[in-house]
């Protein structure tokens, strides 16, 4: 057995304890954890795009909902050099094995990051961020949680700043068929929020058809001014 063959299984069996994990955290809380089943590489990329998009100036990034660490170990290396990482997790346990991953990974020192076990909501700073990168699946919660949620996205993002998040595929027309009239209608109203958001804000929205499931992938841009006197520019177009 080879160091390639030795890593490849190692990798593969990190991977499936993290889907095990996200399932048994999933059954004791969807609002904590957010989702089934860990991000896959082609997702994690999608949402991370917007820091790659702004290297190589130092930047302030904050990860809502990070789960066990499935984007941020694509997040960590793309970082410039003098960047700054918050993480936000609820789930205690997630929040545990985030601090591990900070502590042990080779190419982020400790005093980058900061792990913050607490709701995105609830988060108690005065910085604001170059890009947010949110693991929420925000059709999980009430429409009154996701309005907090994208409230305090936007008030922690600086002007120009980009929020970055995924939706699966087909959730509404699934729920629809499966699951009782309150919950489609919750759904409906959560979509429209985020419908009310996108045609404000997006940027841009990419389908990551190599995920488990298929997942659009969104980029909300703060505008550099107030939204009642411009509408939101690009990162292209402030360049």
């Amino acid at each position: 057995m080879n160091d390639w063959t030795t890593s490849h299984d190692r990798v593969l069996a990190q991977r499936k304890a993290e889907g095990w994990m996200f399932l048994i955290e999933a059954a004791r809380d969807l609002r904590t954890t957010g989702a089934i089943a860990p991000s896959g590489k082609a997702l994690a990329r999608a949402l991370t795009d917007p820091v790659r998009a702004q290297a190589p100036r130092p930047l302030a990034v904050l990860e809502a909902g990070a789960g066990t660490g499935t984007v941020t170990r694509t997040l960590i290396p793309e970082l410039p050099r003098a960047s700054r990482l918050d993480i936000v997790e609820a789930n205690p346990r997630f929040a545990s094995r985030l601090r591990h991953l900070v502590t042990t990974h080779p190419h982020l020192a400790p005093a980058q990051v900061n792990v913050n076990q607490t709701y995105v909501e609830q988060l108690d700073t005065d910085q604001r961020y170059d890009v947010i990168v949110s693991g929420l699946p925000l059709t999980n919660f009430t429409p009154v949680q996701v309005e907090r949620i994208m409230a305090r996205y936007m008030e922690l993002l600086h002007p120009g700043g980009t929020l970055t998040y995924f939706a699966y595929l087909g959730t509404r027309k699934a729920r629809a068929l499966t699951a009782s009239r309150a919950e489609a209608r919750r759904h409906a109203a959560v979509d429209e929020i985020m419908a009310t958001y996108q045609r404000t804000y997006a940027t841009g929205r990419w389908t990551v058809w190599a995920n488990v499931p298929p997942a659009y992938v969104w980029h909300l841009q703060r505008p550099l001014v107030s939204a009642e006197h411009s509408e939101p520019q690009s990162v292209e177009a402030r360049r």
